[in-house]
Order: structure tokens, then sequence, then C-alpha cells
């Protein structure tokens, strides 16, 4: 057994509901102490959190860190604008890509990675309503194909 301890992976469950995902990025995160430590015990969430570009940088707006429990008065605001870090080319690419109407940039996954931690965002186009109800029913034909591998049951269509 290893004492190794997992640090835990934030996802966005709504964004693959809401959004055509088009391209991803791994974008690295400017976070203070306190931020880090309730990241590592996995107190945030993604719910409302989109990134736009200002100025030739990119932030990540309205992510909720819950504040630190043994922090003192220099704990951070829970939902301040954090910078992403990317490179030149890659912002420019993303400057591109929101320029086209119906196009956003949005968080899908935040986890650790040697020691950093790292937000992967994709350029994603929103989803029709029609859009949404055809990839539910795609993920429900998946899980009832899954259950009758598993065992005999009866398909439901």
């Amino acid at each position: 057994m290893s004492d190794k301890k997992t640090t835990p992976t934030i996802k966005n469950r709504k964004a693959s509901h809401d959004y055509h995902i088009e391209e991803t990025y791994e974008a690295g995160l400017v976070l203070k102490g306190t931020e880090v430590k309730s990241l590592r015990a996995g107190k945030a969430s993604f719910a409302d959190t989109f990134a736009y570009i200002q100025s030739g940088e990119v932030y990540l707006r309205d992510m909720y860190i819950k504040p630190y429990e043994h922090g003192s008065y220099y704990n951070h605001n829970e939902t301040r604008p954090r910078k992403l870090l990317l490179h030149k080319r890659e912002i420019r690419e993303l400057e591109k890509a929101t320029e086209q109407k119906g196009y956003t940039i949005v968080p899908l996954k935040l986890y650790f990675k040697k020691g950093n931690a790292k937000v992967l965002i994709g350029v994603a186009k929103g989803k029709k309503q029609y859009d949404k109800r055809d990839s539910i029913k795609e993920k429900d034909v998946k899980r009832q194909i899954e259950r009758n591998v598993k065992g005999n049951y009866k398909i439901n269509m």
C-alpha cells in the first residue's frame, strides 16, 4: 500500500451537455496559497464559470473556490477573476475562435499535474434544445446497451 494522496479532479459536467466542444487547451492557473489548499481538498465548483480574453490575457470568471477552513484574514475572495497561463499562439487562436459567432471558452476540468494546478478549457459552441435531446437519447441508448451486455435484460425501445 502506498500513502500517496490523490488530488481530486474537478469536472464541469454541464459543459458537454450545453456545448459542442470544438478544441481543447491545457492552461496553468494563477492561484493564491489558500486557494491551492482548498483545491487539493476538492472544494471548488465550475457552476456558471466562463473564460474571457482581456488585453491579450485569458481570465477565468466566476469559478467558486471555497475559503480555506484554517486560513486567517489572508483568505482569498471566492469568485475573483483568475488568470490563465497560455502561450501567445494559443491566446491568438482562442481570440480568433471567440470572434466567430456563437463560440465561447468554457472550462472543462481542473486537475493537478506535477504539483501545478491546470485547467482544461475548450472552445465551444452552444447546443440548441434539440441537440440536447439527441445527446440525452444517445446516452440512454448507450446505458441500455451496457446493461444488456452485463446481464440478460430486455431492450426497452
